[in-house]
């Protein structure tokens, strides 16, 4: 088999799918001192291969947040021949990874990449979804990991209303942490708000890529509608300005889960690598 696009000469690259709880996590990307998920993968994969200076080359589809969980995240390592002879007879699988794994992270899936594959960069979209109990949900302590609880009821006619406005392409500075060298050029392909037979809220969300703080942004901007702090039409303007504003907050990331990311067929996963790194404009947007 050919190797993957930016894969060293011999060396093998694996795609991993997992799953975690965000809630004792200070994010994905490994920090000095803290528990991350990076940092507990990186550490289970150091005692199957022995430590490594490269983090093994691992790159995620989306890096999350603290306290932001993954129903469905996917990344890539690449191992050497010297590191794959460690193991012996035995595989390098999903099972062995969460034996040395604590309970609240779970490898759902370890397999050899195919060619041109990229976890981050060959990912052609990003789901998530975020829960919201609003007053029109009976107290339950145990949603308080996942949920979040808000005070009020919440008019999910106007919050769809205002979801509808802002698919499309769109520079979404408005809802983003600025990061230099970043775009907030992104495009929403999916906001739609429904209540479930409890009547908590799910909001879903799929874009080509979320930008920092995009999605709490999004969702804080929906709550501000469904309060009756704006009108659709006002949250629209908002993002047209395309500059950070005070008249909504940012939402606790405890409701927020990574849904999924999705690829294309594997004869086209280098060309989508190519084309996501490359940066959009202003001149890419239609409104």
């Amino acid at each position: 088999m050919s190797e993957p696009a930016g894969v060293a000469g011999g060396f093998s690259r694996f795609r991993i799918d997992l799953a975690y709880d965000g809630t004792d996590f200070a994010g994905w990307a490994k920090q000095p001192g803290l528990r991350t998920v990076q940092g507990e993968l990186l550490s289970a994969l150091e005692q199957i291969f022995g430590p490594d200076d490269s983090d093994f080359g691992m790159r995620v589809a989306g890096r999350t947040d603290a306290g932001v969980h993954a129903d469905h995240q996917v990344c890539h390592v690449d191992l050497s021949p010297a590191q794959l002879s460690r193991l012996g007879r035995s595989s390098f699988s999903a099972k062995r990874l969460n034996g040395l794994l604590a309970e609240d992270v779970r490898v759902l899936g370890v397999a050899v990449a195919p060619a041109g594959f990229d976890a981050r960069f060959s990912a052609t979209g990003r789901s998530y979804r975020y829960q919201i109990a609003d007053d029109k949900v009976a107290p339950d302590p145990k949603l308080s990991r996942y949920v979040l609880m808000q005070q009020g009821e919440l008019n999910l006619v106007d919050m769809n209303k205002a979801a509808k406005l802002l698919i499309g392409l769109r520079d979404f500075g408005a809802f983003c942490r600025p990061r230099e060298g970043a775009t907030t050029i992104r495009e929403l392909r999916k906001l739609e708000l429904a209540r479930d037979k409890d009547e908590v809220i799910s909001v879903f969300l799929e874009a080509d890529a979320f930008c920092h703080n995009m999605v709490r942004a999004l969702v804080g901007g929906l709550i501000a509608v469904g309060l009756g702090k704006l009108t659709p039409d006002e949250l629209l303007e908002i993002q047209l300005q395309a500059k950070r504003v005070s008249k909504f907050k940012v939402v606790d990331p405890r409701g927020l889960s990574l849904s999924g990311i999705s690829y294309p067929s594997d004869d086209k996963l280098s060309l989508q690598a190519e084309k996501a790194r490359n940066k959009r404009d202003a001149g890419e947007i239609s409104v």
